[in-house]
């Protein structure tokens, strides 16, 4: 199982949330930021639907997997 974290931030003139190198859009305010990454890392511990999935890799090579949808990662917000 993997692991996200999601940083809050200074970020645009306000606060965001950062998971993995990518930010969310700004807030006004840092409790803004957090009780929306409290909801997205909440989100993404809930398990879907397994599905076939297709995508092209580093080196331009498509690639077809089957993403379990019971698969999802532990989360946590800090900040």
């Amino acid at each position: 199982m993997s692991h996200v974290t999601y940083h809050i931030v200074p970020h645009d003139g306000g606060w965001a949330y950062r998971a993995d190198g990518t930010y969310s859009e700004t807030f006004p305010s840092h409790e803004a930021a957090l009780k929306a990454a409290r909801r997205a890392a909440g989100e993404q511990r809930i398990a879907g639907d397994t599905h076939g999935i297709v995508y092209e890799d580093a080196n331009g090579h498509w690639r077809e997997e089957l993403s379990d949808g019971r698969d999802r990662p532990w989360t946590d917000v800090e900040g």
